[in-house]
């Protein structure tokens, strides 16, 4: 037996250690090395470089983590239209998609719930009418994606500051049940001096209809006795908003 100088006997190496020392090295998946190029693109360039569905991956690289997420993040996209269509799709249609369970469902609603609590976080800080952009993007944010027609009012104090926003009506596709008597009484409940009404047309045009029109020269004619102003009636869809101050309409 072979001794070397200072040192005890040498040891064969064990089956076990020599065939770990000669299996070949699994290569990681490929869509590791993407998500951290596309993470890299995302802090050096921003969203605003990334098309929707690689933003929809970045989101998505955190509710499945072991698996190349973009063909589910582009047919996420092809299905429903945009990244903010994809955001506010009811949890019962994202789970159709094959590879979307509730819990990656419920990770999209819960984004979908933070952009829109901070969307009417800017519009509750300021007076409404010094912060109009806010409360378009905040209005296109609640209710443009949505498959039924909403009637919603902001309630607004003296200085235009917001007292409540509420849901009044949720329809149909195409038509939401609107009672004036009840807007106005809900309005004076509130003490509310002036109120903005907004619909959303599910068509994605939101060029008012003739019975828009109607209802809102109603609501006008009943507002102005009560001392309620009504500042604006704006519809919102996937296409853009109306306004109905900016068309004349009031």
């Amino acid at each position: 037996m072979s001794v070397g100088i200072g040192k005890g006997p040498r040891k064969a190496p064990s089956p076990v250690a020599f065939a770990e020392a000669a299996a070949p090295q699994t290569p990681a998946p490929h869509y590791h090395g993407h998500r951290e190029r596309l993470r890299a693109r995302f802090q050096e360039a921003g969203a605003d470089a990334l098309p929707d569905y690689e933003l929809l991956e970045l989101l998505l690289f955190r509710s499945i983590p072991q698996r190349d997420v973009k063909p589910l993040a582009k047919e996420l996209i092809q299905r429903f239209g945009s990244f903010a269509e994809v955001l506010a799709a009811p949890a019962a249609r994202l789970t159709e998609v094959k590879g979307v369970g509730e819990g990656v469902a419920l990770d999209l609603k819960i984004v979908e719930a933070a952009l829109k609590r901070m969307a009417k976080g800017a519009v509750s800080k300021r007076p409404v009418l010094s912060s109009w952009s806010s409360v378009l993007d905040y209005c296109r944010m609640a209710m443009a994606f949505a498959e039924r027609e909403q009637f919603r009012i902001l309630f607004l104090d003296k200085k235009n500051a917001l007292i409540a926003d509420e849901v009044q009506q949720t329809g149909t596709v195409d038509h939401t049940p609107v009672y004036p008597r009840e807007v106005m009484r809900r309005a004076l409940e509130l003490s509310a001096s002036a109120i903005i009404l907004v619909h959303n047309h599910p068509s994605g045009d939101p060029t008012p209809s003739g019975a828009d029109m109607r209802m809102t020269r109603e609501l006008v004619d009943i507002a102005k006795p009560l001392g309620i102003a009504i500042h604006d009636h704006i519809i919102v869809g996937r296409d853009g908003h109306a306004s109905f101050r900016s068309l004349g309409l009031i």
